[in-house]
């Protein structure tokens, strides 16, 4: 029975899921926009860009374990957690806008920002982000109002990544104004800008609502001694969590990467006449505006989502950002349904199972796009559209999945370290995140990427960047899920025999970390 003590109101699991969706707005785009924003707005060459955000990265991936000790020992009237949440509210809405803004000034001093800018805004990440996550840990005992608590936490993440990769491209275009001899796009430096404080302001208002709007019902107690070389030493011989350390890795470098290579491949693979004749019927498009000539009105018009344009004109629309746009809110909507589904079918075969169908079908539905021609932008929509059915179930169930590894140590150890657990698969998580993002903008160096003079190989290597590199990074995550030895009767097992010891020795419950 449920203590009520214990339960967590509606508007304090909403008020808890306002941080995630804020922190997504950097988590998204960092994925999908960071690289070609360093690269074609503030013009930094690719190999550069590169560096600049390989290092914050990594230095992101180390500090988490820091941030973590310095949570747990932080004691205030408002508890251990949530003053984090506070504390780091401002100050990254302010970095965020910063980091997303082109100064004045260029060479070495304009690298210089960008590696500050960028490095702030991964230190503010972990000193929100890693408290934010213990925080779902104390902010209930009981194990069902935890699992409610995560629905809405991703349904919230989702939304979030519904906006950033709806509407970032399409506010861009629409802030930065019409063509001029100068700016054949318009001044897309000053779209940025406009957007990301936007983001920033929408960003503090979340973090804010999260700090008034949650409590932390759990107080710390006494946990088992074991010292922390103890801790490392379980887990080098805990073999459930190598497989998901490597598997981790590999799965973040393949989002970083293809997420910065997909943005580019609706830039210049597709065929922006075929974009503009598939989102005709849908009332998306108008003719082109002459000079000075204001928008006319309408909702759609406000959105950004009108693409003005004619056959003269339509390399410099922002049709593209629309399609974009399009492709990336279907795939978000299909994705907060399909995750509805993971808990009934993870119970009917097994997380296990699930996430190895997931992946293994993801290799056939990026391996498609390779074939896809440039003007197939319907079939392009439907593999986004399946490709989100098959992923959207894995989400939470590898999360779900690293916490059985945790079971895993405990069972065969009799310790439990969920923090050491959770820190470590954070950091192949965010190193992941480094190396694709790092990797795909090495390769477009190899290939002296330049905005300005697109090649046929330019166009040639995005498209397998989004298709054929994946897939293989798609096929080696799934050979680790096979490897992965804790299936559904295991975990079963665990935790059948976890519950009966908790019975004879309950002296401690350990609170559980929740995702990053």
């Amino acid at each position: 029975m449920t203590d009520p003590s214990q339960r967590i109101p509606l508007h304090e699991k909403l008020g808890y899921s306002a941080a995630d969706a804020a922190a997504n707005f950097v988590f998204m785009s960092m994925i999908l926009f960071q690289g070609a924003f360093y690269t074609d707005v503030m013009g930094l060459g690719s190999g550069v860009a590169a560096l600049v955000i390989l290092v914050p990265r990594l230095w992101d991936a180390f500090f988490d374990p820091i941030m973590g000790a310095l949570a747990d020992r932080t004691r205030t009237r408002w508890g251990r957690f949530r003053p984090w949440i506070l504390w780091t509210a401002l100050p990254w809405g302010v970095v965020l806008y910063l980091s997303y803004t082109v100064p004045s000034f260029s060479g070495g001093a304009l690298v210089a920002y960008a590696v500050l800018t960028n490095s702030l805004l991964m230190t503010l990440y972990s000193a929100n982000n890693m408290p934010y996550s213990a925080l779902g840990g104390v902010m209930s005992a009981d194990i069902q109002e935890r699992a409610k608590l995560n629905s809405f936490r991703f349904i919230a993440v989702n939304a979030a990544q519904f906006i950033v990769q709806g509407f970032t491209l399409v506010w861009v275009s629409k802030f930065a104004g019409l063509p001029s001899p100068g700016h054949p796009k318009g001044d897309l430096a000053h779209g940025w800008s406009v957007v990301y404080a936007f983001y920033a302001i929408l960003c503090v208002t979340c973090f804010l609502i999260t700090f008034a709007t949650t409590r932390e019902r759990v107080q710390p107690v006494q946990p088992q001694e074991s010292s922390i070389r103890q801790d490392f030493r379980d887990l080098l011989r805990n073999s459930p969590w190598a497989v998901m350390f490597f598997m981790t890795l590999i799965h973040f470098t393949i989002l970083a990467f293809r997420g910065g290579a997909e943005y580019q491949y609706y830039q210049l693979y597709a065929d922006k006449q075929a974009m503009f004749d598939f989102i005709k019927p849908l009332g998306l498009t108008a003719p082109a505006l002459a000079p000075n000539q204001p928008a006319p009105g309408g909702f759609l018009e406000m959105l950004g989502y009108v693409v003005h344009a004619d056959p003269a004109h339509i390399a410099s629309s922002n049709v593209a950002n629309a399609v974009y746009g399009l492709a990336g809110m279907i795939g978000k909507l299909v994705t907060i349904l399909a995750i509805l589904f993971s808990a009934p079918l993870a119970k009917r075969f097994g997380k296990k199972s699930i996430c190895v169908a997931g992946f293994a079908l993801m290799i056939v539905n990026s391996f498609a796009f390779y074939f896809l021609k440039p003007a197939d932008i319907g079939l392009m929509i439907l593999l986004t559209i399946t490709g989100s059915l098959f992923y959207a179930p894995t989400i939470p169930l590898l999360w779900a999945i690293f916490a059985d590894v945790a079971d895993y140590s405990e069972w065969k150890t009799g310790r439990r370290a969920t923090g050491t657990i959770f820190a470590t698969i954070g950091f192949a998580l965010k190193a992941g995140l480094a190396i694709g993002a790092y990797g795909l903008l090495e390769v477009q160096a190899s290939l002296h990427y330049d905005p300005n003079a697109i090649t046929p190989e330019i166009v040639s290597m995005f498209r397998i960047c989004t298709s054929l590199v994946p897939a293989i990074l798609f096929a080696m995550c799934t050979l680790l899920l096979l490897a992965y030895r804790l299936d559904k009767e295991r975990t079963l097992q665990m935790a059948d025999e976890l519950a009966a010891r908790r019975v004879i020795s309950p002296s401690f419950i350990p609170d559980e970390q929740q995702p990053l």
